[in-house]
């Protein structure tokens, strides 16, 4: 099991030097950072302080090695950068140059000056927000719709969750977003109550004081779950019809158990085996791909912000959420791989 783990972190940790790598060279250097962070009318002077204060005038090669540097857990920095920069953590050394163990910095915003973390984790719960109850929703109905399914195979319940979830698979998201936000938010809004945008807090005009409204968290959230759902119910279905044909099922049904009790405790149980991986990989992939729903929807999370500093030519964050989306994609996933570890034993050879 140890080796297991062993390779599929050194696989994870392959996959994220891989999209480092790749966001460099994507947007590392792109435009012109000094008129980004001064506008336009910034003199040459300051414009090259700038280029220097972001090590623009070093070789590409040194550029990405400092990038790294400052992005990784373990770096080493010298003692001005760590003041400089502000860096969280624990250094050891000389008065030139330290080496520590430090939270990532992902550097400053061109256009708030703000750091780039800070931002993100402001925005991050949102996304987890959304992605966990698109999750749980996708999860609880997909299960339910795929035991139903399975239990009354070839009557019109089979039928209608068989094309149900065909076209959840089948819809685009944008137009399921687009279309999900008009008519549950506008022209069906004085039934529903719910809106076309909004975020998981509010501002209260009298105190200016944030309160929570998770009534806007319904619409995105169904949005978001719909093609997991349809998933997870196809794949429940197929593996309870294939578990019920065990003889173990068969033998259970001759000591006279009631059927309640062999589908919940011994059918569904071992159906569920993979049910569960697929669950956890589509977690991975919802925390990653919440980018337009969230835009759409005007939700406050990794999602919108990625967009709106793309139109501000804002690279930096743009540079530090895809890391931060593709950190926890690869950390689910490696979570997934362990846990289907777990269960299967076949799948650590």
């Amino acid at each position: 099991m140890f080796r297991f783990f062993l390779h599929k972190l050194w696989y994870g940790l392959a996959v994220l030097v891989g999209v480092v790598v790749l966001v460099f060279l994507l947007f590392q250097g792109f435009g012109d950072p000094a008129r980004l962070v001064m506008g336009q009318r910034a003199d040459a002077v300051t414009q090259e302080n700038i280029r220097r204060d972001l090590h623009l005038d070093q070789p590409r090669w040194k550029q990405f090695f400092l990038y790294l540097n400052d992005i990784s857990p373990i770096a080493i920095h010298s003692a001005e950068d760590i003041g400089k920069k502000q860096l969280k953590g624990i250094f050891i050394g000389n008065k030139e140059y330290q080496i520590g163990l430090k939270v990532p910095y992902l550097r400053r915003s061109y256009q708030s000056r703000r750091d780039v973390g800070s931002v993100i984790m402001e925005a991050l719960p949102g996304t987890l927000m959304l992605a966990t109850a698109a999750m749980v929703l996708a999860t609880v109905l997909g299960i339910t719709l795929g035991v139903l399914a399975a239990l009354y195979k070839d009557t019109w319940v089979d039928t209608s969750a068989i094309f149900t979830s065909i076209l959840g698979i089948s819809a685009p998201s944008f137009f399921m977003a687009i279309a999900i936000a008009y008519l549950f938010g506008f022209v069906w809004s004085k039934f529903t109550g719910l809106h076309m945008t909004g975020s998981w807090f509010d501002l209260d005009t009298k105190t200016g004081e944030r309160y929570l409204t998770f009534s806007n968290l319904i619409l995105p959230a169904i949005t978001l779950g719909i093609r997991p759902l349809a998933i997870i119910a196809q794949l429940t279905r197929a593996s309870l019809l294939d578990v019920l044909q065990q003889d173990y099922i068969r033998t259970a049904v001759a000591k006279g158990l009631s059927p309640q009790k062999i589908i919940w405790k011994h059918a569904l149980r071992n159906a569920l085996n993979p049910v569960i991986t697929t669950i956890t990989g589509w977690f991975a992939e919802l925390l990653a791909g919440a980018f337009f729903v969230e835009y759409i929807f005007g939700w406050k999370g990794l999602g919108k912000l990625t967009v709106d500093a793309l139109e501000k030519l804002d690279f930096p964050i743009v540079m530090g959420a895809v890391l931060v989306s593709a950190c926890f994609f690869v950390l689910v996933n490696l979570l997934s791989d362990l846990l289907y570890g777990l269960i299967d034993p076949r799948a650590r050879q």
